[in-house]
């Protein structure tokens, strides 16, 4: 592995990634496989001028542990300080702002209980919605990136060995981020977000109520926008103190809020879907009224009952994602088992909640204002592919008009 690159990457994950600033407290949740990732995000972050940095490190492996031998009342018993330690920060005004490193084996958690997992997977988000208001309405900087693990790395490259798949992994990372030995990534990214923003502007200005989605694989969707719906892409600004942030690296998708009750049709996936530690793949969801009323699934089928039974609002979309066939993921030709990257290789929709930014004025409204305005809530949100490079896209705009959005696969406009 490059280290030079890998300090350019951690650079660009911290000073225009998460932007963090002078004063700040700054937390980065990391694996323990990427102590040396972490560290150099820390050397970033005291750079850009952060007061402390703070660095949270997992063990997947100990989880898996935890989840085999440990009983679902513990599982689920998640205590007050865990909450509290991210609180504590975030309630002092403009204080804080936050890195997660993913870093994930797509199947962790393969062969185990998978309603265990479900639901003290649940259980956690429940006690952490407090926290998870933060980033959902994006009232503090936050961003996520991931760096390569043996196990993940050997899932994408089956044939090699753990070091080389990892060195692979490396390279395909750092080239779909934009971050190579030839090209300063805080430019490289300044010139993508100003043509993400461009066609953000451009569909906002379209003001339409809905979207029809049709593939040559079967998936036929029309897709209501929730009153007030706002498209977002790329960066955006915090709440809190007006900082510009990017919450994912990579990014390739301009996305906006369905109507939780304005889905109607057939969706067919278009790349396998990790949830939980598991996979989901080739499935098909009918949707009536908002709500899925009908699935079915080529495998992990009982998984995808599992999610979208997670809730009364996990059978809904919180999310309509577009995203073009030519994005560097998909050209990569690989697939990452990481949603972090695969949502960006293809159209997407997310089961569960919707984000209160896509909707003008939404940071400010509660949960009943916003279900009011048609954006779904759910304990969860789970994006998952539905785009391909034959996809066809419509618009319909208040005022009754078709517009083409995409054309085979790719923006119209």
């Amino acid at each position: 592995m490059n280290k030079q690159l890998m300090q350019k990457y951690a650079d660009f994950a911290v000073k225009v990634g998460v932007n963090v600033q002078p004063g700040q407290n700054f937390i980065i949740q990391c694996p323990v496989e990427g102590a040396e990732f972490a560290r150099a995000c820390a050397k970033a972050g005291f750079e850009a001028g952060a007061k402390r940095v703070e660095v949270r490190y997992s063990d997947e492996q100990v989880s898996r542990l935890q989840m085999e031998h440990t009983s679902l009342e513990t599982l689920c018993d998640v205590k007050p300080w865990q909450l509290r330690s991210y609180l504590d920060y975030a309630e002092e005004e403009g204080s804080v702002c936050i890195l997660n490193i993913h870093a994930a084996d797509p199947e962790i958690y393969k062969g185990l209980d998978g309603g265990k997992i479900q639901q003290a997977a649940l259980a956690r988000r429940a006690a952490l919605k407090a926290w998870q208001e933060y980033t959902m309405n994006s009232l503090i900087q936050w961003c996520i990136v991931a760096i390569p693990t043996e196990a993940w790395a050997q899932k994408i490259f089956p044939g090699c060995s753990g070091e080389e798949a990892v060195e692979k992994l490396w390279q395909a990372i750092f080239q779909v981020c934009r971050v190579t030995e030839d090209t300063d990534p805080v430019e490289a990214w300044r010139e993508h977000v100003a043509k993400m923003a461009a066609r953000r502007d451009r569909m906002n200005q379209l003001d339409l109520v809905s979207l029809h989605l049709v593939g040559e694989n079967g998936t036929d969707l029309t897709i209501g926008l929730a009153e007030d719906a706002v498209w977002e892409g790329a960066s955006e600004a915090a709440h809190n103190n007006g900082v510009e942030f990017i919450a994912n690296i990579p990014t390739e998708e301009v996305f906006c809020a369905p109507h939780k009750d304005k889905v109607e049709g057939v969706v067919k996936s278009t790349r396998p879907y990790v949830y939980n530690g598991e996979i989901i793949e080739n499935f098909t969801v009918e949707f009536r009224g908002g709500k899925v009323v009908s699935y079915t699934a080529e495998k992990g089928q009982e998984l995808l009952g599992k999610l979208l039974d997670s809730d009364e609002g996990s059978r809904g979309i919180g999310e309509i994602a577009l995203v073009p066939a030519s994005s560097p993921i998909r050209q990569s030709g690989l697939l990452f088992y990481n949603t972090l990257f695969d949502e960006n290789a293809a159209c997407h929709i997310a089961f569960g909640r919707g984000y209160p930014t896509n909707i003008k004025g939404g940071t400010g409204m509660t949960t009943a204002q916003l279900l009011e305005k048609g954006l779904n809530d759910s304990a969860i949100h789970e994006d998952v592919m539905v785009g391909s490079p034959d996809m066809t896209i419509t618009g319909l705009t208040r005022s009754g008009e078709t517009v083409e959005i995409f054309r085979h696969g790719e923006w119209a406009f």
